[in-house]
């Protein structure tokens, strides 16, 4: 009976469903190799270079709990080839910007464009695969969003290196097109039930999450308090629209689950930690350790063959063990690395390096697939698409309020270490310390950052911990506490 359920063509979806999340990871990763020849060729100044920055994840941010919506009524896949399309085209339009605001505009529609992939991708894995299979699913789906980070900053400097700035936009645009062609031939269409629709729950939940994620990103340049304001009233008055309403845009009611809220905060902390990594440990691989980008972007290898190796590990276990333990085991383990990170010195070397990123990928490869597996598993499949896009906003903001915590950590920690007596520039980042040639104030200015970087991963290694202690505490395990969650296997779509 459960054989015959099971769509034959899962596994081919699942490419696709891979192929979408890849082209989004890999976007945002090629762009941070990209910035300095891009800004000297279309002549934008710091402020122009956070637009472009920015502005893809404002949109992408503020629109995610609307698309998540809308494929939900429209159809999942309908929804998901929509924003492939407009995120082919939109990378398009970037690759060919003669101007920092062309450039921004672009960025935005691919921000408008990422927002209708990425809930669609995992609503329609949780409908298309039953739950004996869903774990495993989620541990490739996961693992190739870990490829796809690792290797964003490595392709960025290979196509950097062998063409020009416009070629890290230019290879979304063939990934975009032969998802686009798989999804029509391979994919089911899947909706939920059919409710009236929720306008101004829609346009409160953008307006919250963009002023929220803005308030967040300004933070290492001092506290936005009206938006900080406009943030808190929109999404104060979107929580009670919602549950005044009787057709909600979000099921807040997930909320009351242990397993969704635990896994869902459980997450949010995590990605606290993990958000500035990146920033952080790329600046620490070419300024102390003296790497160009394509190495500082290999060095991350280590990581991503943990996290794969260990992602196939933690769905087997899993399904043996439980959620909640693997949840917590990976993140004890996680904080481990996060330690090891944090002992690193000026003199440290690659091996040292290598160590810590292999444990911290291991640790994220066992506890990420069987924590988006507890979240997704209290998910009604009818509202498989707003519960995906409630998980991506969530982690979405984690994100971007790790990188503003950490990198403000970062910063002030290093210019409060550098005397007072040195240069003006030297005293701004490590970057310009450097630039000035002077021996000794280069290796004042290296001690500086490797200390302010390690007191940036013992916070990330606590932020860790704390979402370990909560999995323990707040999270179920017992089959018959995920109601929601069918036990016989979900059909693929509804037709």
């Amino acid at each position: 009976m459960e054989v015959t359920q099971r769509d034959p063509r899962r596994w081919l979806i699942l490419v696709v469903l891979c192929l979408s999340t890849l082209v989004l990871v890999i976007d945002n990763m090629v762009l941070t190799v990209a910035i300095p020849p891009l800004a000297a060729d279309l002549g934008a100044d710091a402020q122009e270079i956070q637009w472009i920055l920015d502005s893809y994840i404002l949109v992408f941010a503020g629109l995610l709990l609307t698309a998540g919506s809308l494929s939900d009524r429209f159809g999942r896949r309908k929804v998901m080839i929509i924003g492939l399309a407009l995120f082919g085209v939109a990378s398009l339009a970037a690759t060919y910007a003669t101007s920092p605001e062309l450039l921004i505009a672009a960025r935005a529609a691919m921000g408008v464009g990422g927002a209708l992939i990425m809930p669609s991708t995992l609503s329609i894995l949780i409908t298309v695969f039953d739950e004996e299979e869903r774990r495993k699913a989620m541990a490739a789906w996961s693992a190739v969003a870990m490829l796809g980070l690792i290797g964003g900053p490595v392709l960025g400097g290979v196509l950097i290196a062998w063409f020009w700035w416009g070629a890290v936009f230019l290879i979304n645009v063939p990934i975009a097109v032969l998802a686009i062609i798989a999804a029509l031939i391979l994919m089911p269409e899947s909706t939920g039930p059919q409710t009236r629709p929720d306008p101004l729950g829609a346009v409160l939940s953008a307006v919250g999450m963009i002023a929220l994620v803005w308030t967040i990103i300004e933070l290492p340049h001092g506290l936005s308090v009206p938006a900080l304001a406009v943030a808190v009233l929109a999404l104060a008055a979107f929580v009670v629209w919602e549950l005044r309403t009787p057709y909600p845009m979000v099921p807040l009611g997930l909320f009351r689950n242990r397993t969704f809220s635990g896994a869902s905060f459980s997450l949010t902390l995590v990605q606290i930690g993990n958000g500035g990594l990146l920033l952080v440990l790329t600046q620490y691989l070419q300024y102390v350790l003296g790497y160009t980008p394509t190495q500082a972007g290999l060095a991350f290898i280590p990581m991503a063959l943990a996290s794969l190796l260990c992602n196939g590990l933690g769905a087997t276990l899993g399904a043996k063990i439980g959620n909640r333990p693997m949840i917590a085991t990976g993140l004890v383990v996680m904080a481990a690395g996060f330690g090891l990170l944090a002992s690193l010195s000026t003199g440290s070397g690659l091996v040292m390096t290598a160590v810590a990123l292999f444990v911290l990928g291991a640790g994220g490869g066992l506890a990420m697939p069987a924590a988006i597996a507890a979240l997704m598993g209290t998910v009604p499949p009818e509202h498989a698409g707003v519960g995906s896009a409630l998980n991506d906003t969530i982690q979405q903001a984690g994100a971007a309020l790790g990188i503003a915590v950490l990198g403000s950590i970062l910063s002030s920690g290093y210019t409060g270490a550098i005397p007072a007596t040195a240069p003006a520039a030297a005293r701004r980042s490590i970057g310009d310390a450097l630039a000035l040639g002077d021996a000794t104030i280069a290796r004042t200015a290296r001690d500086a950052f490797t200390a302010a970087m390690s007191d940036a991963f013992v916070i990330s290694a606590a932020g860790v911990l704390a979402a370990a202690v909560l999995a323990l505490l707040v999270i179920r395990d017992r089959r018959n506490d995920t109601a929601q969650t069918p036990s016989e296997p979900v059909p693929a779509g509804n037709h």
